[in-house]
């Protein structure tokens, strides 16, 4: 390098020196040269906003001529500077090669005589941008009286606890905290987090992502309140509503799919409609569609990351998940669910990090609305399983025999390949899986006896042995089959590549890989402590049965024990601000079992934020909550029990003239109650919906809009189900709903908590049936004007001691607890005066 040029950036005089360090910055360092006897030291220095190096930590001392570089500091810094003690400020090749290294993360790297006077910048540090806090009496001022929306909104009022919890929010995005917030039905929240959300990443361009439980949810938040809050902030935002990829229609696999019309000899049609379908459709969104297609065609042309082929696809300028990255990329605030987040952090912790893009954009905060579900969602996510029916449409891929002759990707590949023939090898393989899939699931049933579902563990090793055996022979089978495709296409030649069977095998491929991992890791099940393994038996819905087959299957499951650590290790830690709010956080008006189960009690104290916004709805004159004294107990007698619920109901929804929602805790005890009540209620105009009988949305349409229907439901429909006015004047609910015993995830964790010496019923299976019982409750009243009854068949809640803590975790009502026919006539009067 000439002097001349790098002599251009040495600074030898004291104000050109403040220019890069400060006083005491400059002070320490020569301290420390002096200390390491004029000897090279190498400093790992912070700057601030204006690019002034504003601390320094030595990082490592050296010798005359040379310094080693302390990687972990080098990491966390700003800028790294070491001295030359011969005043001579040349890099060297070495100084050269490192500069060159860290400027790829935007650190600068710096020289500087022993005195301290002179400085040589080989590279410029990247300057940290000026973060603009959010003004909170500015914040609020956007809802209240007087402001934006009060002048926009002609019912405009003012919601004191709306108007709190934005604050707060703010507030979590200034601070760099984490946030919990518990807000009651009415007091607004998406305004409350969407303002603070919109105002910090306009003003900071800073990305937020905003995950959420249910589609409905996106919906409201994409169509509804987003535009609304732009209208009050007068402000734009780019707001893009993010699903993940394989919701979108792969235009090259449709077209593929079309080519090999033995794969959908019963779905043809379908085929043709969506072909159809493709010529209009602005998103090719499988939500968009008209109708809903079965699964095996959807799996079939969707979009699927290693089938993806990438720059070398014909159809990319029109490929549907590029155009919404594209979006994504730009956008100010992404919209997602929080199986589609998890997805993104998995890859983020598996390597790719948090400042590139992976599935999503890089972000640094987050909004978890309906953030309750964010444990089961994590868990679901992060668990794995697979049923002989995923694996036989794997492997059909491959190989399957047709009318006349053979198909499968195999036979393309192999002709494109320099290896030896493997077909036979392959197919003979396939064969043997198949078979011993049959043999597994026998031995499985044989297992299973009369329970649906059983957890391996030290008192069901002796049982579950034969199953571990016949999964390692599984495992074995499926891997050799995945090896022989492997090396046929590892001897295709590059230019070969471009055929979509090829990219299609890749995607098979993954997919009997990981069903050959979950087969390894039951085998090692005595190693991972932190997982459950377990397997159910499941029968098949008979509208999907085809001609002789099993409709009884097995389905092999892995899931963690606990999602804390991974909840803190990939959210908590990395991320700048997190916000969780939903309205049934609490149990008691404590946080500390959801705490525990999200992860959160692992975060610094300092940086927690926490409270609750009650609702502002008068439920104390607009609710009637009712149980039964004369109602028998439900853990003495179901037999007994079963028969008052049946004949309960039909009192209740006589009383209410329909208009109910019906919440079971047991699918078989719903069939029954629903039986008798269609029986009751036929040709009287009250008309019995049962959960299963159509698509959920479907039912929930039917049920809104005929206002004197009755809709038995029982899980899902506990909460994410919103019927505001007269279609729904009373909620019933059966049983508390505890978790069933035997259910091998609540199993595990409960020993789990008895052996460190808890209480699992307290610990686990109470708080976690006060939860769902809050939102069961919580499906009647989503107006303030919405006025209804609760009635609870279960009067444990009255008469033992732990239903305290369910009558303390909802609002206080007006409250009936006397026989059935006397909450039948109050009903009645309390409904219609």
């Amino acid at each position: 390098m000439p002097y001349v040029v790098y002599s251009q950036h040495i600074m030898n005089t004291e104000s050109e020196l403040t220019c890069r360090f400060s006083p005491e910055v400059i002070t320490a360092m020569r301290r420390h040269i002096v200390l390491a006897d004029g000897n090279e030291v190498f400093f790992a220095g912070m700057i601030n906003e204006h690019g002034v190096v504003t601390s320094v930590t030595v990082a490592a001392r050296g010798q005359e001529d040379a310094v080693p570089v302390n990687v972990s500091q080098a990491r966390e810094c700003a800028v790294l500077i070491h001295n030359h003690p011969s005043g001579v400020l040349r890099p060297s090749d070495a100084d050269m090669g490192i500069a060159s290294t860290v400027s790829q993360d935007g650190q600068g790297f710096y020289i500087i005589n022993n005195e301290v006077t002179a400085v040589y910048a080989v590279m410029e540090p990247v300057k940290p941008r000026q973060i603009v806090p959010l003004q909170l009496s500015s914040v609020r001022s956007y809802l209240s009286s007087g402001g934006p929306l009060s002048k926009l909104s002609p019912h405009f009022e003012e919601r004191p606890a709306q108007l709190d919890l934005l604050e707060a929010v703010a507030d979590v995005f200034n601070k760099k905290a984490v946030g919990m917030f518990e807000a009651g039905t009415g007091v607004g929240k998406s305004y409350a987090y969407l303002l603070p959300a919109m105002l910090w990443a306009i003003q900071n361009k800073e990305r937020v992502v905003v995950s959420t439980g249910t589609i409905n949810l996106q919906q409201q938040l994409i169509e509804k309140d987003i535009p609304a809050a732009e209208r009050i902030l007068a402000k734009p935002v780019k707001a893009v509503l993010v699903k993940g990829r394989q919701n979108y229609i792969c235009l090259r696999r449709l077209q593929d799919a079309s080519s090999e019309p033995d794969l959908f000899t019963d779905d043809s049609e379908v085929l043709a409609s969506i072909k159809k379908w493709i010529e209009s459709t602005p998103t090719g969104s499988r939500s968009d569609l008209p109708f809903v297609p079965p699964e095996n065609v959807w799996s079939r042309i969707n979009s699927e990351s290693d089938a993806c082929m990438g720059a070398r696809c014909i159809h990319r300028e029109n490929c549907f998940v590029m155009k919404v990255r594209k979006e994504a990329a730009g956008a100010n605030l992404l919209i997602v669910n929080h199986h589609l987040l998890f997805a993104d952090i998995e890859s983020r912790m598996d390597g790719v990090g948090y400042d590139d893009a992976s599935v999503l954009p890089p972000y640094k905060h987050i909004v978890f609305d309906e953030a309750h579900g964010i444990e089961s969602a994590a868990t679901s996510f992060f668990s794995g399983s697979f049923t002989r029916f995923r694996l036989l449409k794997q492997l059909s891929l491959l190989y399957r025999q047709r009318r006349g002759g053979v198909a499968g990707y195999i036979f393309t590949l192999q002709v494109l390949s320099k290896t030896e023939d493997k077909t036979e090898d392959i197919i003979v393989a396939i064969n043997e899986i198949k078979q011993t899939i049959i043999n597994l699931e026998l031995l499985c049933n044989d297992v299973l006896g009369s329970e649906t579902a059983i957890w391996l563990n030290d008192n069901t090793v002796r049982v579950f042995s034969p199953v571990l055996s016949l999964l390692n022979t599984l495992s074995e089978k499926i891997a050799a089959v995945v090896a022989n495709v492997r090396e046929i296409m590892e001897g295709i030649d590059e230019e070969d590549k471009d055929v979509p069977h090829y990219w299609e095998t890749k995607s098979v491929l993954r997919r009997l890989d990981d069903v050959v991992l979950l087969c390894n890791n039951f085998s090692a099940w005595n190693e991972k402590k932190d997982i459950v393994f377990w397997m159910q038996r499941l029968r098949l819905n008979p509208a999907l049965t085809k001609n002789n087959e099993n409709p009884i299957y097995i389905q092999f499951i892995e899931t963690p024990l606990d999602v804390a650590g991974l909840m803190n290790k990939g959210v908590y830690e990395p991320m700048e601000s997190i916000v969780c709010t939903s309205a049934t956080l609490s149990i008691n008006n404590s946080f500390t079992y959801w705490m525990k189960r999200a992860g959160i009690q692992y975060v610094d104290a300092e940086r927690l934020k926490q409270k609750m916004f009650p609702s502002p709805f008068p439920y104390e004159k607009n609710v009637l909550f009712c149980v039964p004294q004369d109602a028998p107990f439900p853990d003495q007698d179901s037999i007994v029990f079963q028969q008052y619920v049946e004949s309960a109901i039909i009192k209740l929804i006589t009383a209410a003239q329909g208009r109910t929602l019906v919440l079971f805790t047991s699918y078989e005890s719903l069939k029954s109650a629903c039986v008798v009540a269609r029986n009751a209620f036929q040709n009287k105009g009250i008309q019995i919906l049962k959960q299963g009988d159509d698509d959920r949305f479907r039912l929930l349409d039917i049920f809104k809009k005929d206002t004197n229907s009755v809709l038995f439901a029982t899980d899902s429909f506990w909460q994410g189900v919103d019927v505001p006015g007269n279609s729904l004047s009373q909620v019933v609910i059966v049983k508390l709903p505890f978790s069933v015993p035997n259910d091998p995830v609540y199993s595990a964790r409960a020993e789990a908590i008895t052996q460190r010496g808890g209480s699992p019923f307290m610990e686990l299976s109470l708080p976690e049936a006060v939860i769902k019982f809050r939102q069961g409750f919580g499906r009647l009243v989503r107006r303030g004007d919405d006025k209804g009854c609760v009635v609870v068949l279960d009067r444990r809640i009255m008469e033992r001691k732990y239903g305290s803590l369910f009558m303390n975790s909802i609002p206080k009502t007006k409250c009936l607890y006397a026989p059935l026919s006397s909450i039948s006539k109050s009903i009645e009067t309390f409904l219609y005066p």
